[in-house]
């Protein structure tokens, strides 16, 4: 029976969800805090990676982690006081980073990307969707011969565990498959089955589909919490005023936890903020889209212009832009680049990335209230995986059997 559902989160994980509620029937409204698709779904790199499968926690990330306290000018940077004032997530952190708990998330990560890369053809297909989308997979690029040769361990890895296999490409060879590299690099590795898409021209076409669809979305309107009796929520408190439903969806990515108290448990998501910066494409533009993974930097190629992006640091809810993260970017793309950069900068850009402990997402009722199914956590991969939470969530919501095993992003896993 069709019921009226609202979704908290405007981003590509609510618009996602709204989209395969709406297809089931449900009357949809969508409500966010700011503007529909302004937030993490507006200017990161736009890949749609299954080849992303192994979790941030993995053997020796965490002295990898500890590290960063020390170091000014990580990729990954962890503030001291981040770490003090949650403890908790960092010691849950700890104690995944081995390889059961690696393999495990793996696979919880594993179903739904590659549940979205099928999605994501579909849907572009259906609706008709133009977001500058190209199928020519994700090029890893490595500058030194140890760091080429040691990732050797980690494709293995990707092939027997997860039936991820990627091209290996030597140096000579690098040079002929992507002109735009610098000569002289050490080698890479291309995922064939990855792809990339414009972020922002995503969420503008899926804003379309959603009002085509009959869709409601209202902005600028912050959700404070539930009007709730006998353990099920009735309407979601705003600024506003009260919007009602019968079924509710939160979709806050990095926000979640400030509603922990709401939901009825503690969310375990830290904000983890990337940077990214667009411009035009430069005069020898990459064919395909780079990872420079010695220094955790990625170069998306667009039809309409150019990002550099990525980087981690774990500051809280610092809301500044920290240049020396942007210069991160654009002194890495000089060291693998003919062209690296081009002007003028059309965008500087940062956003919270929701971590969990285990790199899964959680796509759980709430214990507060059962009509409330939280969908958020999607550390890195929310564009890569919204679909597949967005027809899971669907599914879950109308009592059907889910097309994905729904256990492991359940939130009993934190105890």
């Amino acid at each position: 029976m069709p019921n009226r559902v609202v979704v908290v989160g405007g981003g590509v994980v609510g618009a996602c969800c709204a989209y395969y509620l709406a297809r089931a029937g449900h009357a949809v409204t969508v409500v966010d805090r700011g503007r529909f698709g302004a937030g993490c779904s507006h200017a990161n790199c736009g890949y749609v990676c299954p080849s992303h499968v192994l979790p941030f926690a993995a053997p020796g990330a965490l002295w990898s982690t500890l590290k960063t306290l020390f170091r000014r000018n990580s990729p990954l940077k962890v503030r001291p006081g981040v770490v003090l004032t949650n403890p908790g997530w960092f010691l849950g952190f700890a104690r995944r980073c081995n390889a059961r708990d690696m393999l495990a998330a793996g696979r919880a990560i594993r179903a739904l990307l590659n549940s979205s890369r099928a999605l994501f053809d579909e849907l572009i297909a259906a609706e008709r969707i133009e977001c500058e989308w190209e199928a020519k997979g994700l090029l890893f690029v490595f500058q030194t011969p140890k760091h080429f040769e040691h990732y050797a361990h980690t494709d293995e890895l990707l092939r027997r565990e997860f039936a991820t296999p990627a091209k290996r490409f030597d140096s000579t060879e690098l040079a002929a498959l992507e002109p735009a590299l610098k000569p002289g690099l050490a080698g890479g590795y291309l995922y064939e089955s990855d792809a990339h898409l414009r972020p922002d021209r995503l969420m503008s076409e899926l804003r379309r589909v959603l009002l085509t669809l009959g869709v409601e979305i209202r902005e600028n309107c912050a959700v404070s919490g539930f009007v709730k009796a006998n353990g099920t929520a009735s309407a979601v408190r705003t600024g506003a005023g009260e919007v009602p439903a019968d079924r509710f969806v939160i979709a806050t990515g990095a926000w979640t936890p400030q509603l922990n108290a709401e939901l009825g448990c503690r969310v375990p998501i830290q904000p983890g903020k990337g940077y990214s910066i667009t411009m035009p494409r430069p005069a020898t533009c990459p064919t395909y889209p780079l990872i420079f993974e010695e220094h955790r930097v990625a170069v998306t190629p667009f039809a309409s212009g150019y990002r550099l992006g990525s980087t981690m640091e774990f500051a809280g809810y610092d809301d500044t832009l920290n240049r020396a993260r942007l210069a991160l970017l654009t002194d890495a793309a000089k060291l693998y680049l003919k062209d690296p950069l081009a002007e003028p900068v059309q965008e500087e850009w940062w956003g919270w990335r929701p971590m969990t402990c285990d790199s899964v997402p959680v796509i759980d009722r709430a214990p507060a209230a059962a009509n409330v199914v939280i969908a958020a956590g999607h550390n890195m991969l929310g564009l890569s995986m919204g679909p597949a939470t967005g027809k899971l969530v669907a599914e879950v919501l109308g009592g059907g059997a889910p097309h994905v095993d729904a256990a492991p992003y359940s939130l009993k896993r934190f105890g």
